[in-house]
């Protein structure tokens, strides 16, 4: 081999690098990148829809050869400037949006059996491991948005630990959180799914569990075996997609409604929602599938009793104040 064959310091092992017009690619974009790739592989397992799929790895590619962060994005165009990017809409900015303030994607955490209330909560400033949980148990709450219920209703404050300040700052960490994802779903009840199309997903999701037509998952929490057991349904209603699953909570198990308890995650248009199906055991509706929810929330509790707003296939709301230490019910 002649001299002239290889550059001066360079073996034909180590080929020329090429000047690539991405070669400062952000850190951050990769990071996101990689967990929508995730999300795309864990939904094709799970046998979800092939255009979601495709539209999960189409964005992982826009994300991760974009010119600027994610974070610049962000912070210079807000959200609208995540969904003028390639093939970006409405949900995945979201997702997007959430990765860059928190880090995490709760859609990939319920599709690797992670999904974990505690684990939520700690990722608001201002909350550690210990107030995480003493959230989760003394008030139920398990998501982003009961929690910021809960700071304004004044249930929050009576948690020993949570004065003035670490209120504020924790309102403040929720508004941004939350307050640009939301957007168009401020229009209220009007974005919330009908209280049949939740039911018939209900129906669809223990149908086929029973049926044995569903993957099964291993969920982290309450499994010391590793046990594949929980099962999960992806499916579509118009715009709206859904992911259901049996709740793994901490209260399901001690109700003994961890075949019973089916919640059901809504990501549509106007945003995320999460919603739970259960079996009413009281009143005309005893041994009927109602879903309690007030708006896409739960009611709050007052002095130690829940305060319910049950919708039935009617979809009229029944109020009952129970006990906190019973399950839901539905009478009239």
């Amino acid at each position: 081999m002649s001299r002239r064959s290889v550059p001066f310091g360079r073996t034909k092992l180590q080929p020329a690098r090429r000047r690539w017009p991405y070669l400062s690619i952000s850190s951050l974009n990769i990071e996101i990148a990689k967990r929508l790739e995730e999300v795309a592989r864990l939904l094709e397992e799970q046998h979800a829809n092939p255009f979601r799929i495709q539209a999960y790895r189409h964005a992982a590619g826009a994300v991760r050869w974009h010119r600027r962060s994610m974070r610049e994005v962000l912070a210079e165009e807000g959200i609208e400037g995540l969904r003028r990017l390639p093939g970006i809409g409405e949900s995945l900015a979201r997702a997007i949006h959430d990765l860059v303030v928190s880090g995490r994607l709760p859609m990939l955490d319920r599709l690797r059996g992670e999904a974990d209330p505690v684990t939520i909560l700690r990722s608001v400033p201002g909350i550690g491991r210990v107030m995480a949980q003493r959230i989760h148990e003394d008030l139920d709450i398990d998501t982003l948005e009961q929690l910021e219920i809960a700071a304004h209703d004044g249930r929050l404050a009576e948690i020993g630990g949570i004065g003035g300040k670490r209120l504020e700052g924790i309102v403040d960490s929720l508004a941004v959180r939350l307050g640009r994802v939301r957007g168009r779903t401020a229009g209220g009840e009007a974005s919330e799914p009908p209280v049949e199309e939740l039911l018939h997903v209900d129906s669809e999701y223990r149908a086929k569990a029973a049926a044995g037509q569903l993957r099964r998952i291993a969920p982290r929490r309450f499994n010391p075996g590793g046990e594949a057991w929980l099962p999960v349904l992806h499916t579509q209603r118009g715009q709206r997609h859904y992911t259901a699953l049996f709740s793994n909570t901490a209260r399901a198990h001690q109700m003994g409604a961890t075949h019973d308890w089916v919640v059901l995650y809504c990501d549509g248009p106007t945003g995320d929602q999460q919603f739970t199906a259960i079996t009413s055991h009281w009143g005309p509706l005893k041994g009927k599938r109602v879903v309690p929810t007030y708006h896409g929330f739960p009611l709050p509790y007052r002095a130690g009793t829940r305060t319910c707003c049950t919708r039935a296939t009617d979809g009229h709301p029944r109020l009952r104040r129970q006990p906190r230490t019973g399950v839901f019910d539905a009478r009239a």
